[in-house]
């Protein structure tokens, strides 16, 4: 069974933010978010990375992030072509943004084939996101159908006080299987308690999913305990192993 290896969409640099927002820096080290996708991600067993850039930026991001990145992780480019469109489609006049996801990782045929993640490049995911996606590539072959999976966080943990963001909402049926995505584009954080239950933002105000998990814990001998700090909300989680 072939390396899992990682897919880092950079080709909307800017688009979203008005500048470069991939190369800015994130830390008083001028470390950038990709500097600790990148370690997180080796860390998990990763060793090789494609870049989907466009074209006219490639000089500038090998320059500030490809070579760097090259010296702890095996490093290939991708150009990401708005014309590059499978037969009978066409680009609509006036179009210059590219297109979306499923485009990008397309633009990825010719030099992927085993399994792979897919991450954006000014997105913050974790050392534990990286280590579940490869340990699930890396043990999961085809069978007659591909195999998919994905890292899913709990909502609340992914809004901020800074304003609305725009989020794909999952859900799964009683097999932990996904089911449903719907995009929220305009969702505001908002810590809500009713006595000693946790609310949410989303489905009229049912819960945030703490009794599943605290389920799922006490099923393997573990807890779980959850608590709020203003608007910092906590999960602490003990599983026997």
């Amino acid at each position: 069974m072939k390396k899992p290896v990682l897919i880092i969409m950079a080709a909307g640099m800017g688009s979203r933010y008005g500048g470069l927002k991939q190369i800015d820096p994130v830390d008083q080290d001028g470390h950038i978010i990709m500097d600790f996708s990148i370690y997180d991600a080796v860390k998990a067993g990763f060793e090789k990375v494609i870049f989907i850039i466009k074209k006219e930026n490639e000089q500038d991001f090998r320059e500030t992030i490809g070579d760097r990145m090259a010296q702890r992780i095996e490093v290939e480019y991708v150009f990401q072509d708005i014309a590059a469109l499978p037969d009978g489609f066409a680009v609509p006049e006036g179009r210059v943004k590219p297109w979306g996801t499923a485009h990008a990782v397309l633009s990825c045929l010719s030099v992927v084939d085993g399994p792979f993640a897919v991450i954006n490049a000014d997105d913050y995911y974790g050392q534990q996101a990286f280590r579940m996606i490869y340990d699930y590539l890396a043990s999961h072959e085809d069978t007659d159908k591909y195999q998919y999976t994905m890292v899913g966080y709990l909502l609340e943990n992914t809004l901020t006080e800074n304003g609305h963001v725009a989020r794909g909402v999952c859900e799964t049926n009683a097999d932990g299987k996904l089911a449903e995505i719907t995009e929220r584009k305009a969702i505001y954080f908002e810590l809500l308690k009713e006595k000693d239950r946790y609310r949410s933002t989303k489905h009229n105000g049912n819960g945030i999913g703490l009794a599943s998990i605290t389920a799922t814990a006490e099923k393997h001998g573990g807890s779980a305990r959850f608590s709020n700090n203003d608007r910092e909300f906590f999960a602490d989680v003990v599983l026997r192993i």
